[in-house]
């Protein structure tokens, strides 16, 4: 190679100023890119145990599970609508007008029904606005409240037991099996098939012809 041609395939000589950053940026590079990643998947960013307080101290533990009391009784849309409905007051009403009259922890639901005020609870479950999540869709198709919301019988405070993340909900959605059972048993807390899961739930799509969409606009429409 003639000198003439040597020289075409020099560097420029600028590139000696950024050099220092460069090598720099090499070393960060990987380390940033491990922790953008963590990050993403991180309980902080994911949601994941999210437990707001509540206005007022309503025990799951208490009502869904020591009580029995059926998360249809409150939440009564989820089998017809896409949202699940928060309770109103009358709801808590139909019990407390005889239980409890005069407990304190009571109090802002007795001013809420007398002042026809909703009690601003707090919600725990948010999707994004762009996402558009049908709970009827689901629940009258065998897939158990427990599969999102975790055992909310056990909780004393409601939290976000899952990821609620799109790949979350895209892994259910190419492997319902474990998730489905018979419609009327999707509010029953500790539901499990007298065979293995799996084997039960690829029967159960297949006889219901169960096949979860996986375009975008199943769930971004």
């Amino acid at each position: 190679m003639s000198d003439k041609q040597s020289k075409s395939f020099q560097f420029p000589k600028w590139l000696n100023t950024i050099r220092p950053q460069l090598a720099l940026g090499a070393l960060i590079g990987p380390v940033y890119l491990v922790v953008l990643i963590y990050y993403a998947w991180s309980p902080q960013t994911t949601m994941v145990g999210y437990q707001p307080p509540q206005p007022v101290e309503y025990s799951h533990a208490l009502h869904a599970g020591e009580l029995g009391i059926d998360c249809l009784y409150c939440h009564y849309t989820v089998t017809e609508g896409a949202h699940a409905a928060i309770p109103p007051t009358e709801v808590c009403m139909n019990c407390h007008a005889s239980i409890h009259t005069e407990s304190p922890k009571l109090l802002k639901v007795r001013e809420s029904y007398a002042t026809g005020l909703p009690i601003p609870w707090v919600r725990v479950h948010d999707l994004p606005a762009f996402v558009q999540f049908d709970h009827s869709a689901h629940v009258t198709r065998g897939v158990g409240c427990e599969s999102c919301h975790g055992r909310v019988d056990k909780m004393e405070v409601v939290w976000q037991d899952e990821k609620l993340s799109m790949g979350w909900c895209l892994e259910c959605h190419r492997n319902p099996e474990v998730n489905l059972r018979p419609p009327e048993f999707a509010t029953a807390m500790g539901w499990a098939p007298n065979e293995d899961p799996e084997v039960f739930g690829a029967r159960f799509a297949a006889e219901n012809n169960l096949n979860p969409r996986e375009d975008c606009s199943t769930c971004h429409y």
